[in-house]
């Protein structure tokens, strides 16, 4: 599919900003990409009634990707509909951003459903945001789970499973995670596109995987490093991890959290870092 157009269907005020200055400064460059090509997905829509956490009209100028939340662990069905509507004018890429039944917590919190249950869950929430994101005249494109979910999946494959089924009750759609995740694993072996995901503002263990954010120094918070980090992965050269490691890290996606603050200033600067680096930024699906 075709690269996303920055520059459609901004709104005036900062999402316009946002989208003329990467035209002005981000346009490509030489750089040692290699002739690489990275998505950039946000996790974005993730409010509740008057209460908005991200600023969802900012990112969407930036990303090529947006993770929506589907009613689980945040966003409710005014806030669906409008990033959705949003995100097809813009031409950026709709994912179903699934969690546990979490409201309260966030999704943060472990939980233990049972696997069919979290198979119907699952099916579920990619359903109910399939039918805003058609009604703005596209559909959903891939599925990511979300916080405790997303750490579940990695090392339990039960948990794993059950979230492909619910993918697979609700069509053939590419799942986001993890490398090494059993999430992408049981996708692969159920056929569809595993696509492997990294973060340029999380810490990463010696094991390739996220430092809980309960830990210290979970989440990166200096811009530069958050955009070193960036190119270093996208590029092809991994992440130092915590304790000093260099941990090889293959994503085809590169996740910048829209609860970050100054996220979307920060999802400018990597993209302008990406190009001139010489990759392209384009949706994976």
């Amino acid at each position: 599919m075709a690269d996303t157009d920055i520059g459609a269907g901004i709104r005036p005020g900062v999402g316009a900003g946002i989208g003329a200055q990467i035209r002005a400064d981000g346009a490509g460059g030489g750089g040692t990409g290699g002739g690489r090509t990275v998505d950039l997905n946000a996790d974005l829509g993730e409010g509740f009634g008057r209460w908005q956490l991200t600023d969802d009209d900012a990112l969407l100028s930036v990303v090529t990707s947006a993770n929506v939340a589907c009613g689980f662990h945040a966003g409710d069905p005014a806030t669906m509909r409008r990033v959705c509507d949003q995100a097809a004018a813009r031409g950026v890429r709709i994912g179903a951003q699934v969690s546990y039944r979490d409201l309260a917590g966030f999704g943060r919190r472990a939980m233990d459903v049972p696997p069919a249950e979290l198979a119907a869950e699952v099916a579920y929430q990619i359903g109910a945001l399939d039918v805003f994101a058609r009604a703005a005249g596209t559909a959903v494109a891939y599925v990511k789970p979300h916080g405790a979910l997303y750490n579940r999946a990695v090392h339990d494959a039960e948990q794993a499973a059950a979230v492909v089924e619910g993918v697979l009750l609700a069509g053939r759609l590419p799942v986001l995670g993890l490398p090494g995740s059993q999430l992408l694993a049981a996708a692969t072996g159920a056929g569809l596109d595993a696509v492997a995901e990294a973060f340029a503002d999380r810490a990463y263990t010696s094991q390739g995987t996220l430092v809980p954010r309960r830990e210290p120094g979970a989440v990166v918070g200096e811009p530069d490093e958050v955009v070193r980090r960036a190119v270093g992965i996208a590029s092809g050269g991994g992440v130092t991890s915590a304790d000093g490691t260099q941990v090889p890290v293959a994503a085809r996606s590169l996740c910048v959290h829209g609860d970050t603050p100054g996220a979307a200033q920060l999802a400018v600067r990597v993209r302008q870092a990406l190009a001139a680096a010489g990759l392209r930024v384009a949706a994976f699906a």
